[in-house]
């Protein structure tokens, strides 16, 4: 939801914004690599046999800490923040950065959050010890 309003929101703010070549082939190598990023994580969750549905983390099955979760905890978030960011990139519009902005910080104070609990409670010291290893987003 929150990355559907982001690009309903980039869509609105960038409203007969033109692509240019050198711009939308950016965005297609920016948009490509987040979407493997973020398709990568389902596969392997669903790999796994665990849920890849934010919403209901509790019947996560599998702590999945290999493939590319070995170098980001929310892969299918980055992807998604990628892909967003692909779009502005795509419009020309530095202000189509705006609701990434919004997506990754709604994202990481709220849902992130619930979703380590969650985790916390299920896998106790294995998660511990995967969300010190590994960071939430890309970068420490």
């Amino acid at each position: 939801m929150w990355a559907a309003g982001a690009g309903l929101t980039q869509l609105a703010m960038t409203r007969g914004a033109r692509a240019a070549r050198a711009t939308t082939s950016a965005a297609t190598v920016l948009g490509v690599a987040s979407a493997g990023l973020a398709v990568g994580a389902v596969l392997r969750f669903r790999s796994r046999g665990t849920t890849v549905d934010p919403m209901d983390v509790d019947r996560a099955q599998a702590l999945v800490t290999d493939g590319v979760n070995a170098w980001t905890r929310n892969p299918m978030y980055v992807g998604l923040a990628g892909m967003l960011a692909a779009h502005a990139v795509h419009r020309r519009s530095p202000a189509g950065l705006l609701p990434v902005l919004g997506f990754v910080l709604a994202i990481d104070r709220w849902q992130i959050p619930a979703e380590e609990a969650a985790l916390e409670r299920a896998f106790g010291g294995e998660y511990d010890a995967y969300r010190r290893a590994i960071p939430r987003w890309v970068l420490r």
